[in-house]
């Protein structure tokens, strides 16, 4: 995971669209421009979000959910499992870095296909990483795989991993995924390759 930068003219925030619990209508508005924003990929896990993915506006803290205190800063489009993995954990993994923190990629690094503490004292760090299951087996498992399939087709390409990828976004965007792993292991910014959600 990757830290989430919010925009300062979000279209939430221009157009003050609150999230309503059971509006489906309204939250539908708040959903589309989540997704745009995050260029149509999971806030948590890194992987696109496909048209037949079923995917929610997670309220990073639950307990805002339907308060006057719940806001845009709180709301991320994540895939449904993801969510509903997290819902019941909340108050167990207190303190929490929140995913916007401007320290989250210096406190929670990468290595080698797992996400580890920079300090093995960070409680707000670790408790993220164990709320929202980035340490997952699967998950860290599925990223490591990720990567050397990604290495492999680079090699056997004859390309630099800034044309594969751009070819890739190109070709079938659904094909990229751990957009943080990528930065890292392939020394690119994948975010800037990533298009525009219209």
């Amino acid at each position: 995971m990757r830290r989430i930068i919010k925009k300062e003219d979000s279209e939430i925030t221009n157009n003050n669209l609150n999230y309503i619990v059971g509006n489906s209508t309204n939250n539908k508005k708040i959903s589309t421009v989540l997704n745009k924003e995050q260029k149509g990929f999971c806030a948590y896990t890194e992987e696109y979000i496909g048209r037949t993915d079923a995917k929610d506006i997670e309220h990073f803290n639950p307990t805002l959910k339907g308060t006057k205190k719940d806001s845009y800063q709180n709301w991320f489009l994540v895939k449904h499992q993801w969510n509903k993995e997290k819902s019941s954990k909340w108050e167990k993994f207190q303190p929490v870095l929140h995913p916007t923190d401007t320290t989250l990629n210096s406190r929670i690094i990468f290595v080698d296909g797992d996400y580890c503490l920079a300090d093995s004292e960070d409680v707000e760090a670790k408790n993220l990483i164990d709320l929202l299951k980035l340490d997952d087996i699967i998950l860290a498992d599925e990223r490591k795989k990720y990567i050397k399939r990604k290495r492999t087709e680079i090699k056997i390409s004859d390309s630099n991993p800034k044309d594969f990828f751009e070819l890739l976004i190109q070709d079938d965007i659904k094909q990229v995924s751990f957009l943080r792993a990528i930065d890292e292991v392939f020394n690119i910014n994948i975010w800037e390759l990533l298009p525009e959600i219209e």
